[in-house]
């Protein structure tokens, strides 16, 4: 009889730890998933130009905070284009970053390649040219597209469009623009993908700036 009531007794356990068992992997279910990982990219390193003798002669030059008006504000997201299904789309990729906004990005390669052909200084200096006593130039730079476009399911290109807006200062008159300009670059991608896109955005933004470089060193700057 003593033997009985054991039994009915380990047989009436099993049933709880099974129920006990089902509830903890029920639980583990409803833990949140880890979150993605994302690839983060940047424009890469680069060289600064080389130093003309006509760029030892040019002014000291303000860059103010490159802004991106064209772009979703404050995004790191990598934006792509279906030009052959709806071009004014703007689509990111779900697992592919930038290391920093566009614009922050776009602001770090002016410094390199703009500070190598003559002395840069922030927005926040205050600074004038010794021989006319007239602050220095600023030099605005806007955002207006940065993302990968597609024409074709395997055929993509990086397109940077750029406007520069160089603005002077006179005591009596005020602020002058002394020039604005578009500059657009399109490089073909390697590979239909994030990667491929951020090596041709990263050589369309170099293309740009160049050209920017060119255009303010014929205006003087």
């Amino acid at each position: 009889m003593l033997m009985q009531r054991i039994r009915l007794n380990a047989g009436g356990r099993r049933p709880l730890a099974l129920t006990a068992l089902l509830l903890a992997l029920a639980g583990c279910s409803a833990l949140p998933s880890p979150p993605a990982r994302f690839t983060r990219y940047d424009l890469g390193l680069v060289e600064a130009a080389p130093v003309t003798q006509a760029a030892v002669q040019l002014p000291p030059l303000v860059l103010a905070d490159v802004q991106s008006p064209g772009l979703p504000e404050g995004l790191s997201s990598m934006y792509y284009r279906l030009a052959y299904a709806n071009g004014q789309e703007l689509r990111p990729y779900q697992n592919a970053r930038w290391s920093q906004p566009p614009a922050q990005l776009v602001q770090q390669r002016l410094r390199v390649r703009l500070g190598s052909q003559r002395a840069l200084l922030g927005s926040q200096d205050s600074v004038s040219l010794p021989s006319q006593n007239l602050p220095v130039a600023t030099l605005r730079v806007d955002v207006e597209e940065f993302s990968q476009v597609f024409d074709s399911a395997a055929s993509s290109k990086g397109v940077v469009q750029l406007r520069a807006s160089l603005i002077g200062a006179q005591t009596r008159v005020g602020n002058i623009l002394l020039g604005q300009q578009i500059f657009t670059a399109q490089v073909p991608a390697a590979t239909a993908d994030a990667a491929g896109g951020a090596k041709a955005l990263a050589a369309a933004t170099d293309e740009a700036l160049a050209q920017m470089n060119r255009w303010l060193q014929g205006l003087g700057h």
